[in-house]
């Protein structure tokens, strides 16, 4: 039996916090590397996600794993791109501005795929989501603001590169879902990361235990929920995935703060608690726009 509209969108929506929750660990993870640094765990991370891929679709496809990628094709090509940009353009971004001003940036991803999504897929945006998007956007500003400043222009419009590439990719994966399937572009999207940070790593300076902890990165932290993401894309609309996504920010100091005993400023818990509502009031408007929408009605998602 087929599960309702309702019942796959909630699955998708609780798989992409899932893959929230793994990508918000990166964090708390480096905070405990000895001597790598900047590029090195970008490169590092490339590569044990790379290799997370190539034994996935290996498993997939019996021993294969390069088939799936020549299949998907130049979508699968363009899609992997846009990976190998978000991958390393936030790194990029790190080391020309801060975090604060870094996480700002990344804050309007929604919005650019709510834009996008309505330009290229025709997906509607209620005014509760447009509310939703604002919302979350307010508050990871509060959560940043004091660290937010005019310096390190130029890794802000690097920074910006990361929610384009993500609301071109999101895009580009609701639309073409049923024809490819695009989870081999993780992988290509990590091959390009390592070719673009490889150069800029050297000299390779990682301690053993440092290595460890980045192929945990590598395959936890970046390999999986990516690949799941490509999974829960195909029930949830584009605005929905980037508004979900954003609960990494909002989880990344809570880990620190528990992992590595990072200082947690009261307005990075206000701020988050905003984040939380929004994503959790959009979530519950989404699915009870759902079950009033009739059985022919737009796939599950569009809202």
């Amino acid at each position: 039996m087929f599960p309702t509209p309702q019942a796959a969108h909630r699955r998708a929506a609780l798989l992409l916090a899932f893959c929230a929750i793994l990508w918000s660990i990166a964090g708390v993870i480096t905070r405990h590397l000895e001597a790598a640094d900047g590029f090195e765990i970008t490169f590092w991370r490339g590569l044990f996600c790379a290799l997370t891929m190539l034994a996935i679709l290996g498993w997939q496809r019996r021993g294969n794993p390069f088939a799936p990628v020549r299949e998907m094709g130049w979508p699968g090509l363009f899609s992997g791109a846009m990976w190998g940009v978000m991958f390393t353009c936030f790194m990029l971004a790190l080391t020309r501005t801060s975090v604060a001003n870094t996480l700002l940036v990344m804050s309007v991803a929604p919005l650019f795929a709510a834009v996008l999504g309505r330009i290229v897929l025709g997906t509607r945006v209620s005014g509760a989501t447009a509310l939703a998007i604002l919302m979350a956007g307010a508050g990871i500003w509060w959560m940043v603001r004091e660290g937010v400043s005019a310096d390190g222009v130029a890794g802000m419009a690097i920074a910006l590169a990361v929610p384009v590439a993500s609301a071109i990719n999101i895009v580009t994966l609701k639309r073409l879902h049923a024809e490819v399937d695009l989870a081999p572009a993780v992988l290509v999207g990590a091959v390009l990361c390592c070719i673009a940070t490889a150069p800029l790593a050297w000299p390779f300076e990682a301690s053993a235990g440092d290595i460890a902890l980045l192929a945990l990165l590598g395959a936890v932290q970046l390999a999986i929920p990516c690949f799941l993401m490509i999974r829960a894309v195909r029930q949830l609309a584009p605005h929905e995935v980037a508004l979900i996504a954003l609960l990494e920010v909002v989880l990344g100091p809570i880990w620190a703060w528990l992992g590595a005993g990072e200082a947690m400023p009261a307005a990075t818990i206000q701020g988050g608690l905003v984040v939380l509502v929004a994503l959790i009031g959009d979530t519950l408007l989404a699915r009870r726009a759902l079950q009033a929408a009739p059985a022919a009605a737009q796939p599950a998602g569009l809202h």
